[in-house]
């Protein structure tokens, strides 16, 4: 336990390790990102990126991407930006703006970025856009920080 009688859940590592290892322990048990096929294009200390590819079951009667699956992209990128610390850390609020369609085939890329993380809560950034950098949506975050507890063991 530190001073603050809260336990230290880095194990000494690195942050960019610790980021990594986090994002490992995390995905083998994030069922919904690997059913909807989402791949990381990079993780570090309060930043991610994953991509995920607009398959025909992800289109609504429109025949564009439903804006949930749009969401949980950016969502998901979001949760490994902010859990990077290996600190379990949960959305406290998300704010959703779409700018354009998602269209069948795309591959888009949700950028989470850390704004501000101060105490117990975080503010973050995510931009998701297509294959021609065109920009789907933009999410803000809030989370909430549990305090010494680990979301991966080391």
């Amino acid at each position: 336990m530190s001073e603050a009688g809260f336990r230290d859940v880095t194990a000494g590592l690195d942050p960019q390790t610790l980021a990594e290892k986090v994002r490992d322990g995390m995905y083998e048990r994030d069922m919904a990102a690997r059913s909807l096929g989402m791949s990381f294009v990079s993780v570090g200390p309060g930043q991610a990126t994953l991509t995920m590819t607009v398959r025909e079951d992800m289109l609504n009667g429109f025949g564009i991407c439903h804006g949930g699956f749009i969401t949980t992209l950016a969502d998901t990128a979001f949760a490994y930006a902010c859990n990077s610390g290996n600190e379990q850390t949960v959305a406290s609020g998300i704010s959703v703006d779409f700018m354009a369609p998602g269209r069948p085939r795309d591959l888009l890329t949700a950028e989470a970025r850390e704004v501000l993380a101060n105490g117990r809560t975080g503010v973050y950034d995510i931009t998701v856009t297509n294959q021609n950098g065109e920009l789907i949506a933009v999410m803000r975050g809030k989370s909430y920080r549990m305090k010494g507890r680990a979301v991966v063991e080391l």
